[in-house]
């Protein structure tokens, strides 16, 4: 299905000439993001740092007073393992403790999509789309290094520097895989949880790459749902009865989001979309759309109002 664009409104054009986006974008955020003054204001800011502690070498409690002694302020978030940097004297990626794996930088909002996982020890683990790695380290250590996980990156490059990360973090329970995830039942496995954090247009990521506001155009919404559909289908085929797919992105769009998940429902019967007590409830409707109500069990994260980087999560357990 083709982009949804809204005709423009006052509101939208001077919404999109006041903060610098193209008209049919501020036009779309109108009709899903809440508050959408804040959260256009919130797009300006620096997004909040955020790093995860990498419980595999080191605690919580260890590293906040290693960094704080360096002059590091940190805050506490809703996930133990999550720290929000306040201020930070040197470059996060910078400090001995960074390059010796005691932590690795990572959003809040990615990190709840492990969350999401409910991930086990000794658990087998397929991360579809997994390079840089911050998702796959995060898991490994929530698995305490038992189990198994098989991470899938097509690109060479990515796939050496993903494997430099899990050296870094200590992680010995992966294996990565130079393959795409639309091949991934050549694996001829089912995995107990299946992450597919989906290649997507980065709409959510705006405040990181300001150039996005007006570089983004709605074929690049196109083009990442149709892929982001055939690979949740791979990906929902690979999770065995009683187990966990987690579907996220970094975008707002919903056809990135909702809409490849309501399509999934309706092609998986013996899928099922469960509460996450983390962020804003997913769409129900987009523009004349109406999607499976259980739509509104999936999870939206806002800069303005969950303070992370746009993203969209959804906790699809397989029956």
């Amino acid at each position: 299905m083709k982009t949804l664009i809204f005709p423009e409104s006052d509101e939208s054009a001077g919404l999109a000439s006041r903060y610098g986006y193209d008209k049919w974008l501020v036009g779309r955020f109108l009709k899903y993001v809440p508050d959408i003054k804040e959260f256009l204001a919130k797009m300006e800011m620096p997004p909040t740092q955020y790093i995860r502690v990498n419980t595999l070498k080191t605690s919580r409690v260890e590293l906040e007073s290693r960094l704080e002694s360096k002059g590091f302020i940190l805050k506490h978030t809703v996930l133990p393992e999550v720290l929000a940097v306040e201020k930070a004297p040197i470059s996060a990626g910078a400090s001995t403790e960074y390059l010796l794996g005691h932590y690795y930088v990572q959003d809040l909002s990615s990190c709840m999509a492990v969350e999401a996982l409910d991930v086990e020890e000794n658990h087998v683990m397929l991360d579809v789309a997994a390079a840089p790695g911050g998702k796959t380290t995060f898991i490994a250590q929530r698995m305490k290094n038992t189990g198994s996980i098989i991470a899938l990156e097509p690109s060479e490059r990515r796939a050496r520097s993903m494997s430099f990360n899990l050296a870094r973090c200590g992680v010995y329970n992966t294996c990565v895989f130079k393959m795409d995830g639309i091949h991934a039942e050549k694996l001829g496995m089912k995995f107990d949880r299946v992450l597919l954090d989906a290649p997507c247009s980065c709409e959510g990521v705006i405040a990181k790459d300001v150039a996005r506001k007006t570089s983004h155009r709605p074929q690049d919404v196109d083009y990442c749902s149709s892929r982001q559909e055939k690979l949740v289908d791979v990906a929902a085929r690979m999770v065995r009865p009683g187990g966990i797919l987690v579907y996220s992105t970094c975008s707002f769009a919903p056809e990135e989001n909702e809409m490849v998940v309501d399509r999934l429902l309706r092609g998986f019967p013996n899928i099922s979309v469960e509460p996450f007590e983390h962020g804003s409830a997913g769409l129900t409707s987009f523009g004349d759309i109406k999607f499976d109500n259980q739509l509104g069990n999936a999870r939206r994260l806002y800069p303005h109002i969950h303070d992370t980087t746009g993203f969209f999560i959804a906790k699809l357990r397989v029956s």
